[in-house]
């Protein structure tokens, strides 16, 4: 059953967030891809939507603000064996988070990143996040945001990226196909998925996004860079959902051949006295 990757515990998101959608499509894919609870293990920094792991059943880790990435890595390269999952808002991904995401892309560990990108802060209150529109107004900008949005699609295009992907919460199924296809990727593979924040966010609402997503034609072909440049840069009157690009790549383990035999939980442990050994070429 779904249910048994979800709790039954209160949550602090407000009624309407699109952090419910987003869970619900990922314990459902979750469990379609028939992997148990004790399989998953799943990484955020810090606000609301990186609060999921708590409201998930499985292997969780809340880092620093920004800071999700660097854990998240260091899991895959101890244990080859489980799904790992990065997930944090557009602030927290893109903001504090942005040189991990960066050099993340560079590396291709094979893992998925889910970004709830609902275009604001939520936790601390409705300031402007990177994605967030130009001339909106906040608390903390009321004048109107004066910088261009980051565009995170056309960014990790960029630096070519092996997987890059957008959804919308409103349109589930469409979105559960993409978190699969991620899980069953080979390497990097970054959702960003747009959601309202019902609290903060007056502009991008339920309605905003409904008018103007679209879903890729089945026909599109994601493996053609030039066309994934032209989709990325979409925006405003229509926004494209889908696998934008994705290519084969090598992943990190690959460039190290110790971790191409076995994962580290899998090697020898380094023996006492060997260690001491070591420990002495740096006096």
């Amino acid at each position: 059953m779904v249910e048994e990757f979800k709790k039954t515990q209160d949550t602090a998101w407000c009624p309407g967030c699109g952090n419910f959608g987003l869970r619900n499509s990922l314990v459902q894919v979750l469990k379609e891809l028939d992997v148990n609870p004790s399989e998953v293990v799943m990484f955020s920094g810090i606000g609301q939507a990186a609060k999921t792991p708590h409201y998930i059943n499985v292997n969780g880790f809340n880092g620093l603000h920004g800071r999700s990435l660097p854990p998240a890595i260091g899991q895959r390269v101890a244990n080859h064996q489980l799904k790992v999952i990065v997930e944090s808002g557009d602030g927290c991904s893109y903001g504090e988070g942005g040189n991990h995401l960066l050099h993340n892309i560079r590396r291709n560990p094979d893992l998925v990143h889910l970004v709830h990108n609902n275009q604001i802060y939520g936790l601390t209150k409705g300031q402007a996040s990177p994605t967030s529109e130009e001339e909106m107004k906040t608390v903390i900008q009321p004048e109107g945001v004066t910088a261009e949005p980051f565009n995170p699609v056309r960014f990790a295009l960029g630096l070519n990226v092996s997987f890059v992907a957008r959804g919308f919460v409103g349109e589930s199924d469409h979105l559960k196909a993409i978190m699969k296809e991620a899980f069953l990727h080979r390497g990097y593979a970054l959702i960003d998925i747009l959601q309202p924040c019902v609290s903060f966010n007056k502009i991008n609402t339920w309605q905003w996004y409904q008018e103007r997503v679209y879903q890729l034609d089945e026909d599109y072909d994601a493996q053609d860079y030039s066309a994934a440049v032209k989709k990325a840069q979409e925006w405003g009157e229509k926004i494209p959902l889908g696998i934008i690009h994705r290519q084969e790549k090598p992943v990190f383990k690959d460039n190290f051949s110790p971790l191409k035999e076995k994962p580290l939980v899998e090697q020898e442990t380094i023996s006492e006295e060997k260690f001491a050994e070591l420990l002495t070429e740096f006096k």
